[in-house]
């Protein structure tokens, strides 16, 4: 662990009924066990692994005396990028779940960077992957022997999806989001279950309708809400119960997805917050704000893989008079009226002007009409649910 080396062996070879000459006639192999091969900022924070293939009579290697021998194989990964939720879910706990249900919880975790933060805010996750404890590579030096070991995670290069034609066994987003409910107690599958009629307390003969849970998940630094309380009284007046997540909440994962569960529509500026679309009951609504010059991103990062999720979608696509740019550019400058010339200047360009720089001020009105259209959809699936 300590060094953070594999060995393969050439009898495990044997009985495992497999032949790799050409891979032990190989020098060691340096693997970053992360999916985000070739992101250079990801990379920094995730240490190689030497994988040393070895048998005497080739190699001239001889591996170090086992400390502790396991009856199950391990899966070796880097916690990598953390603090971000998309990041978190899309590059570790998406490729945890392609690449070790098919074990059915019969597999140890190494975690080679290892931090308890992450460990502990997806603990529930990893312990409907694996019943073993999970080993700390950073802290423990002892050597252990496995009959088997996957370095490194399955992967799908889109966003939030969850399939890989390299694995015997079927993989879905629907599958991916059952699994999310049972690791984290989430009783609500479908829309269908949050509109059951309810009992007034003052005559148990009338129903009255639930009302639609709106959450707005408010943001404190780069596009946020400026009109934040007038929006919340507009989806009141429409007849939503209106919950406005501040990051306190949103950061407790396992207390803010039973919130999100038992939502109707969510909505949210493009960024990490909306990962919580994973969360939402099948039938719901997440409306996107997309703000000026992030329109290719918000699609492909939480527009697309709603198809996937059985959740419905809208965007809310910001004119150049909702945005904070046109305060400061004004309404000639490329930055309004050209934003992909802004882009081909490259990344570094972009995004401090429309990621980190920009704030919304949302129009009403239209806001009122995105609203109205998810109440429609909402009362669609109602009608015909699936």
């Amino acid at each position: 662990m300590g060094a953070l080396t594999v060995y393969l062996s050439s009898s495990s070879n044997k009985n495992q009924n497999l032949q790799l000459p050409q891979l032990q006639q190989q020098m060691p192999r340096m693997v970053r066990p992360y999916v985000k091969k070739n992101d250079d900022h990801a990379r920094r924070y995730v240490k190689e692994i030497t994988i040393q293939p070895y048998n005497y009579t080739i190699n001239n290697t001889i591996p170090p005396t086992c400390d502790v021998t396991h009856d199950v194989p391990a899966v070796v990964f880097s916690s990598g990028l953390i603090g971000n939720v998309f990041h978190e879910l899309n590059e570790i706990i998406i490729p945890l779940f392609i690449t070790c249900r098919h074990f059915h919880s019969r597999l140890h975790f190494v975690v080679s960077d290892f931090n308890y933060l992450w460990v502990t805010k997806f603990r529930q996750v990893l312990s409907h992957l694996s019943d073993y404890e999970i080993i700390n590579a950073s802290e423990d030096t002892r050597v252990h022997c496995f009959p088997g070991i996957v370095t490194g995670l399955h992967f799908h290069n889109d966003n939030l999806i969850c399939k890989n034609s390299e694995l015997p066994v079927n993989c879905s987003m629907l599958d991916f989001r059952q699994f999310l409910r049972e690791a984290f107690h989430l009783k609500i599958k479908n829309i269908a279950q949050l509109n059951k009629n309810i009992s007034t307390s003052s005559n148990q003969d009338q129903k009255k309708k639930r009302k639609p849970v709106l959450i707005i998940l408010s943001r404190f630094h780069s596009r946020r809400f400026l009109n934040e309380d007038e929006m919340v009284k507009v989806a009141s007046e429409l007849g939503f119960r209106v919950v406005v997540a501040k990051p306190d909440l949103t950061s407790n994962l396992d207390k803010f997805s039973r919130v999100v569960n038992r939502c109707d529509v969510l909505v949210g500026a493009h960024g990490a917050g909306l990962t919580n679309e994973v969360f939402l009951p099948e039938g719901a609504v997440l409306v996107q704000v997309v703000p000026l010059g992030v329109r290719w991103a918000s699609s492909h990062y939480y527009g697309i893989p709603t198809g996937e999720m059985g959740v419905q979608y809208l965007e809310y696509q910001i004119s150049p008079q909702e945005s904070s740019l046109m305060d400061v550019y004004g309404p000639n400058h490329p930055v309004i009226i050209d934003p992909d010339s802004i882009h081909r200047e490259g990344y570094n360009l972009g995004r401090p002007i429309y990621i980190d720089g920009q704030d919304l001020r949302l129009d009403l009105s239209k806001f009122r009409d995105t609203l109205v259209q998810a109440l429609k959809l909402l009362d669609a699936v109602s009608l015909h649910p699936r």
